[in-house]
């Protein structure tokens, strides 16, 4: 097996021009080991010394194969350089060679210079410190308690009728055992209201566990949330899941539309029964939460789409909490804006008064596609490189923001879009051979089109003239790409 030198490591690890993210690699959470083409140990921080139990001596200049009982097929790492390709997310149970066995998640990414391969590095998650990560145990029971107890419905900032329904419905499904789903685009505040429910509840004192469906891998997610048990599966333990550890308390599943559709079957399930079972084992246990759900798409587009099971969808949401994106509910800017700044003044030390009008007419007129958690970063992010002035104006909004903004329609552009959706819809070719489902969709697109025009954009009004709900109003009016703002 090829051996290198000391010098000869440090020549090519200075050849990557790596020096910076060594320095942050060698305090890193998780293990970061890199090698070169021929697969040998170059780098190996502390963490991966932590996991393996192996002192840094040991590993570096040395074969993978030589550091850990696998071999050119079984190495992950040795697979990637074979093939080229990066692997992501893949759990792997292994053996070193000094007799130390880890449960682990790797992602391994091919180093190329100038289109030639000349190494790889990995990054490696402890399988038991990203499940504690994920329930939230790294923190003390105190600092959790007193970090979710400062989210209330009063904290939650906006007068907006839509939106002070949302949440007065959810103050009320605080008090009831039922499960809660909540309906939002990305930044419009779900886990906020998901907070404040829980605080609000007669559960506030147990414990809170936010789940991110979408950012945990498939293979993994099943087991942090049913537990494992031991024998399940090479190296598995007997470890409790997170609706068992949140049991008495309350479980929030967010964007729970990313979950893979299999394993929604088995959450509809223990929902039913209120009865959880470790994968791998036999024996069911009882569990008592309050479950509450978040969706980031109309959950009728998701059902129809297959990536939410119907029955799942009825069965989560037994009380169903629509959140209105920011862009609909503008009259809210001022509150939102003074909000912010008050907030940042105090972590930035400054004493910022309020924004300039103009700046103001201009988040009047964005879209706000992060909603308002764009909102709070582009003030939070002017009030960064404003030195000594009190008054955020247009010069100190960040290029991104204001490029943006140069494609906002204008009053008269949305009269103009206006107009052409008019002619688009009312003047239709009647020579022209259609089916009856397009027959339908014309009428119904002129209905909805003449009901928001009717009552200037309110949906509110609308949807009582349509003899519809919010809800369905809002998914026609997303189907027709037609926004409240266009009519007012």
């Amino acid at each position: 097996m090829t051996r290198l030198s000391h010098k000869n490591a440090q020549k090519f690890l200075s050849g990557l021009d790596n020096a910076n993210f060594l320095a942050i690699f060698d305090e890193y959470s998780d293990g970061v080991l890199i090698t070169n083409s021929d697969g040998i140990i170059v780098y190996y921080n502390h963490a991966m010394s932590r996991i393996d139990e192996l002192d840094p001596e040991n590993a570096i200049l040395n074969h993978v194969t030589d550091v850990y009982d696998l071999d050119d097929d079984t190495s992950l790492i040795m697979q990637c350089l074979n093939t080229r390709h990066p692997i992501v997310d893949e759990p792997i149970y292994y053996r070193t060679r000094m007799g130390k066995f880890a449960n682990t998640i790797h992602n391994v990414h091919p180093i190329f210079n100038k289109n030639k391969l000349v190494g790889s590095i990995c990054f490696v998650r402890d399988f038991n410190v990203l499940t504690e990560t994920l329930s939230g145990m790294r923190l003390p029971e105190s600092q959790q308690r007193m970090y979710q107890l400062d989210i209330t419905f009063d904290t939650i900032i906006g007068q907006d009728p839509a939106f002070t329904d949302a949440l007065n419905a959810a103050r009320m499904a605080a008090n009831t055992p039922s499960p809660v789903m909540l309906y939002g685009e990305t930044g419009t505040g779900k886990e906020l209201f998901a907070r404040a429910i829980h605080n609000h509840s007669p559960r506030h004192e147990k414990k809170y566990t936010p789940v991110n469906c979408a950012a945990i891998p498939e293979n993994l997610l099943e087991g942090i949330l049913f537990g494992t048990s031991k024998g399940a599966f090479t190296g598995s333990i007997n470890k409790a899941g997170l609706f068992e550890r949140t049991s008495q308390g309350t479980i929030f599943l967010d964007e729970i539309n990313s979950m893979p559709v299999g394993l929604q079957s088995k959450i509809l399930r223990i929902v039913q029964e209120r009865k959880v079972r470790r994968v791998g084992a036999l024996k069911e246990i009882k569990f008592d939460l309050k479950i509450i759900s978040s969706v980031n798409q109309d959950p009728h587009i998701s059902i129809t789409g297959g990536s939410l099971r119907a029955d799942l969808f009825y069965r989560l949401g037994v009380v169903f909490i629509h959140i209105v994106p920011l862009r609909e509910r503008l009259t809210d800017l001022p509150l939102l804006v003074a909000h912010f700044i008050a907030k940042h003044n105090k972590v930035l030390g400054r004493q910022v008064r309020t924004i300039d009008n103009q700046v103001m007419d201009m988040f009047g007129q964005y879209q706000w596609p992060g909603n308002v958690r764009e909102l709070e970063h582009v003030i939070e992010g002017a009030m960064n490189i404003m030195g000594q002035d009190d008054v955020i104006r247009i010069q100190h909004l960040q290029s991104h923001f204001t490029n943006g903004c140069g494609t906002i329609s204008s009053n008269h552009s949305k009269t103009a879009r206006r107009q052409t959706f008019q002619t688009q819809v009312f003047q239709t070719d009647e020579t022209e051979n259609k089916d009856l489902l397009s027959n339908k969709n014309e009428h119904e697109k002129k209905m909805v089109w003449q009901a928001l025009m009717q009552y200037r954009g309110n949906v509110t009004k609308s949807a009582r003239k349509l003899g519809i709900s919010r809800q369905l109003l809002y998914y026609k009016m997303k189907k027709y790409h037609l926004t409240r703002d266009e009519f007012q």
